[in-house]
């Protein structure tokens, strides 16, 4: 039995450029990990299948046209003889939330599929398979800090990040992403106003990133907080929250995330928040 981790991904920023000729919205995102989320592990066999379970699987949608199976098929197109088996999803994440974590399933079935045939890591076959299973794949294939850009093919180097103690919020409203996209407006060839996404560099200080954190943003969030309120609501309690130094929407939404100096005070955040709305998914990370 092979296991991996789903690791939540976070849209630390998320700026939209334009959307472009080929009707894919082009983006700039500095994208980080939390260090825990759902679990995958794989039986290697000559059959392919998948049991979901945990307490967001009924949400999770266990057909064939789950991204777990939908990644095997594209790897299996790639490879003749490649070894499948039974995947057993244990899921955790919260669906439709725009922590990417259909697409860090997927990415976990790849690399337990690379593990059972013997693929080394960088092979190009694994990466075609991501691009072509979903534009969030690619990036979580290996779940580090990095830049993502165009419509999430183009990535930058691994960054080495600074402690960045996180809570994150979902208040249990599913967000599909493509109205959110939608809501800008933007026909194809059409550019989206804006400053410039601020330049990140590997192994900058905690004061750096921050400054920079603080220049960035999430064009998504307005036409969010339009499709589900609610996220206004969240982010007003982020803000709140004693020793919150940044607040902001994840991807498409609903998820919400605010940074901390300390992992203590996003402890006691987490915990104040928790009690006072219990119908909400809260937990703590550690960003990297």
């Amino acid at each position: 039995m092979l296991v991996a981790r789903c690791p939540a991904k976070i849209n630390l920023t998320l700026h939209i450029l334009g959307r472009r000729g080929d009707g894919y919205h082009e983006l700039e995102s500095l994208v980080a990990f939390t260090g825990a989320g759902d679990t995958l592990t794989l039986l290697p066999g000559p059959e392919l299948s998948l049991d979901i379970s945990g307490p967001t699987a009924p949400a999770a949608g266990g057909g064939n046209d789950n991204l777990v199976l939908r990644a095997a098929r594209n790897l299996a197109a790639r490879i003749d003889g490649l070894t499948l088996g039974a995947f057993r999803l244990e899921k955790r994440l919260p669906v439709a939330a725009g922590i990417g974590g259909g697409s860090s399933d997927a990415a976990a079935a790849l690399r337990l599929l690379a593990r059972a045939n013997g693929l080394a890591p960088d092979d190009p076959r694994l990466h075609d398979a991501a691009r072509a299973t979903g534009a969030d794949v690619p990036v979580c294939l290996g779940a580090r800090a990095r830049m993502m850009r165009g419509a999430g093919e183009t990535l930058g180097e691994a960054l080495r990040l600074p402690l960045l103690p996180a809570v994150l919020i979902n208040p249990g409203v599913p967000v599909e992403t493509r109205p959110v996209f939608a809501r800008l407006g933007l026909q194809p060839g059409e550019r989206l106003g804006g400053a410039a996404h601020p330049e990140i560099a590997c192994g900058a200080s905690a004061g750096e990133l921050w400054s920079n954190l603080a220049k960035g943003r999430n064009d998504l969030e307005d036409a969010a907080c339009l499709q589900a309120p609610v996220i206004v609501d969240v982010l007003a309690v982020l803000r709140a929250a004693r020793g919150c130094k940044l607040a902001r929407m994840s991807g498409s939404g609903a998820t919400c995330f605010a940074l901390f100096a300390a992992p203590g005070a996003a402890a006691r955040a987490a915990c104040a928040i928790r009690a006072q709305h219990p119908e909400w998914w809260v937990k703590t990370a550690a960003l990297r």
